[in-house]
């Protein structure tokens, strides 16, 4: 263990810059759910590579943004914590963006952590293009380098995490080496859940929904999953619901084929909802959910 390399690389960006499909690139598993919408990540996770002699943590942190509620005011506490242990900041940027996020740059550029800047997104574009925009950013973040990547397609994600590695300060592994993350299983069903809610409904609806696992129970040959949809207004349950409960058995449905393919067994789900009003302003809430 004397020359392992182990370290802490904190992924960043703007709420919609796809960070969560390029760790999931990185990681080589679906760890952070994935939609076009902004605020997709609520938590810090973790997710963990391992070699011979090295071991890198990646942590998918929510997207910078002003906070609006509570809920996002502690969404910015787990960016902030990432940022505090980081030993390699990787900033991801989409090929269209040409402006810092002023909250990265209040945070990080006077903090002395190197900088990795990921420019996603590289197949819906052309060579020139990304020439320009490496040019562009090159000007921006003197200090950092510059990795033009699709995670969509996999182009130069071994590239950068090669990069990435030799970055690494010597020091024993942060987690046991047959870990992938630091989440449960029980975290990663109610994710699933939250991206299905995420991609079939508009508006403010995802965003005032929190997701429970009531309870998991394994059995040799299935398990079995009673989960609590939690919501803030009434008008909002009949929304989740649908008509004659369309909607929500839409969202279960695909949610199951999901969690199937995660734990490579068949699962019975049951989906129920709830109202909390005003949950995301609540402190005690928000604990009770996990957000501290």
């Amino acid at each position: 263990m004397e020359n392992h390399k182990s370290g802490f690389i904190n992924i960043l960006g703007n709420p919609n810059v796809g960070k969560s499909t390029l760790m999931n690139a990185l990681v080589g598993e679906k760890l952070s759910i994935i939609t076009s919408k902004a605020q997709t990540t609520r938590h810090r996770i973790f997710g963990i590579v391992n070699g011979d002699d090295f071991q890198i943590v990646y942590s998918d942190t929510p997207g910078l943004l002003k906070p609006n509620y509570k809920l996002q005011e502690q969404m910015m506490h787990f960016a902030d914590t990432a940022i505090q242990d980081a030993d390699v900041i990787l900033y991801v940027v989409e090929i269209g963006e040409t402006v810092l996020n002023e909250l990265f740059a209040d945070r990080i550029l006077k903090s002395g952590i190197p900088i990795i800047l990921a420019i996603n997104k590289i197949d819906t574009s052309n060579q020139e293009e990304v020439e320009k925009k490496v040019a562009h950013w090159q000007t921006i973040l003197p200090d950092a380098a510059i990795f033009p990547v699709s995670a969509k397609e996999g182009i130069n994600i071994d590239f950068l995490s090669k990069h990435l590695q030799s970055l690494l300060p010597i020091c024993p592994p942060y987690f046991p080496k047959d870990e992938l993350t630091d989440k449960s299983m029980r975290f990663f069903v109610s994710e699933i859940i939250r991206e299905k809610i995420l991609l079939n409904y508009s508006q403010e609806i995802p965003y005032s929904v929190e997701v429970v696992v009531d309870s998991y129970k394994e059995e040799e040959n299935i398990i079995r999953i009673s989960t609590l949809i939690y919501v803030n207004r009434d008008s909002q349950k009949s929304i989740i619901i649908g008509h004659q409960g369309k909607m929500l058995k839409k969202v279960g449905t695909e949610a199951r084929i999901d969690i199937e393919d995660f734990v490579g067994k068949k699962v019975f789900l049951e989906t129920f909802v709830k109202v909390r009003k005003d949950w995301r302003e609540s402190e005690r809430d928000l604990k009770a959910f996990g957000y501290e």
